[in-house]
Order: C-alpha cells, then sequence, then structure tokens
C-alpha cells in the first residue's frame, strides 16, 4: 500500500511539475469587452483566438485567451501583476494598467472611440448646444461610456447635477428610451452595435465627443522591449495581407495603432475626472 502511495505522489508531483513548466511557457492573454460586449465567454475566445495567435507568433509562446468578466477581477489582476497581456474596450482599465501598475502599452485599436449623441430622424435637435435641460438617456452608471459621454457633457459646459440624466441598463435600452419618448436623446460608443445600425433604427448623430484612444493592449512589465517591437511589428503587418485582415474583422477594427504613446492614456484618464 506503501508504494502504491509513493508511486501516486510521484506521479501527481510530476503532473504538477508539468502544469507549471506548461505555464511558464505560455502567456496570458486577458480580454474585457466591457458593458456593452453582449458576448459570452465562449464566443469572446473565439473572437480573439486570431489575435493570440498573431502574438505568439511574434513572442515564440503560446497566448492563451482569458475571459475577464468582471472589472473587480481586470483591476486586482493587473495590480497583482497576474496578468501578462490585457485588452480592453473599457479604455480607462488598460490606462491605469499604464499609470498606476507599471504595464507596457502595446497599441490602440483604430479608428479611435468617441461617445455619440443620437436623437431620432424626426427631433428638433441638431447639436449639443440644443441638449441642455433635455432628457438625456445613457448606458448603465459604472460603464465606460457612461462615464466617456458624462465627460464629454461635462467638458462642454453641462452641470451633470442639474441635468436629466437617465441611466439604462445597455446601449440597446438607450434607444427604447429615445424612441418611447422616456428621453430627448442619447449617448452611446461609437464602436457599438447600437452605432452601426443607427440608420436602420431611425436615429441620427447630433455630436462626436473628443477622439480617444481605443481598446489598448498592454503587456506586464516583465515582457522585453525587444518582444514589444516584435509584437508591436506583427500586429502593423496585419493589414498587408488577407489573414491578417481577417484578423482585424474578427476583432471589428481597422487596424492597431502601434505608434500610439502612454501620454494619451494618461490624458484619457485626466479628461474622464
Amino acid at each position: 500500500m506503501k508504494k502504491i502511495l509513493s508511486i501516486s505522489a510521484c506521479v501527481l508531483t510530476a503532473a504538477l511539475t508539468q502544469v507549471h513548466a506548461q505555464a511558464q511557457n505560455n502567456y496570458s492573454l486577458y480580454v474585457s469587452e466591457g458593458t456593452s460586449g453582449g458576448l459570452d465567454a465562449a464566443q469572446v475566445i473565439e473572437k480573439y483566438t486570431g489575435l493570440s495567435e498573431v502574438m505568439g507568433k511574434a513572442l515564440g509562446k503560446k497566448v492563451t485567451v482569458v475571459v475577464a468578466r468582471e472589472f473587480s477581477q481586470l483591476e486586482e489582476g493587473m495590480k497583482a501583476g497576474k496578468m501578462d497581456f490585457v485588452i480592453a474596450r473599457p479604455s480607462d482599465y488598460p490606462a491605469r494598467g499604464v499609470r498606476d501598475y507599471k504595464y507596457q502599452l502595446v497599441s490602440t485599436s483604430k479608428p479611435d472611440g468617441q461617445c455619440l449623441l443620437i436623437v431620432p430622424k424626426a427631433s428638433p435637435l441638431n447639436s449639443i448646444n440644443d441638449v441642455k435641460g433635455k432628457r438625456i438617456a445613457l448606458p448603465e452608471k459604472i460603464s465606460y461610456m457612461s462615464k466617456f459621454c458624462s465627460a464629454e457633457l461635462t467638458h462642454k459646459g453641462f452641470n451633470l447635477a442639474t441635468e436629466k440624466i437617465q441611466y439604462a441598463k445597455e446601449q440597446g435600452a438607450v434607444l427604447f428610451y429615445l424612441d418611447n419618448q422616456l428621453a430627448d436623446v442619447g449617448g452611446i460608443a461609437s464602436y457599438s452595435g447600437v452605432a452601426k445600425n443607427l440608420e436602420k433604427t431611425g436615429h441620427r448623430v447630433i455630436h462626436s465627443s473628443q477622439l480617444q484612444p481605443y481598446q489598448p493592449l498592454i503587456a506586464h512589465a516583465k515582457i522585453t522591449p525587444a518582444q514589444i517591437q516584435s509584437l508591436k511589428k506583427e500586429l502593423a503587418l496585419l493589414t498587408e495581407n488577407e489573414a491578417g485582415k481577417q484578423v482585424l474583422k474578427q476583432l471589428g477594427i481597422k487596424e492597431f495603432d502601434t505608434a500610439s504613446n502612454d501620454q494619451r492614456l494618461r490624458d484619457l484618464l485626466k479628461w474622464l475626472g
């Protein structure tokens, strides 16, 4: 019996050693689609698999996609340095990763992000100057785009404490508020599915906010400058071949901006307040 237990212990130790070795040979890519993604974990992994393969080619190691479902998981993971790479649509999280947790910016995604103020086509409102005093619908208060739109309104002279702002559960619900005359104007993300279908849904844009970095990809401090450059090179080449274009299409972006710099992320956090 002792001999059997000894053999079992040896097998377990070997298995754990192998798992640890595999972990050492892999990198993790944590992904957050924010509150507007609308995809389940399996769909997110499928969406980012092409990118992980491109990254793996540049780094010479397998890159495994991990879905960060909670913002707290994303924040704590970066703070503890447990995440090798992070790509997130709520850009304030990677921005804090760079500013507060010593992560390095690899790239942002094009086009940049904006808050769009939209109204029904028949609305008499035509510019942001017409919005003061009107009923404004924004995505849920904790969402990045709600913070983004609120920052834009503040920078345009709105006092949010006195404006008639209401929060919808998600960006799609902003249209419900407009269509049912529960709000006069709505705020949505330029990169959202809602924004891509405004012509079909019968809405128009009356104001586009300041451009800000979209979906930053950041790397842990342990990733070397040579690895960062190799990664940037592979990402920049995606627009030059069909396979690369398919990866970009899958991600829903035009290209990776590998010339973007840390200061844009730091400025974004200041702008958000």
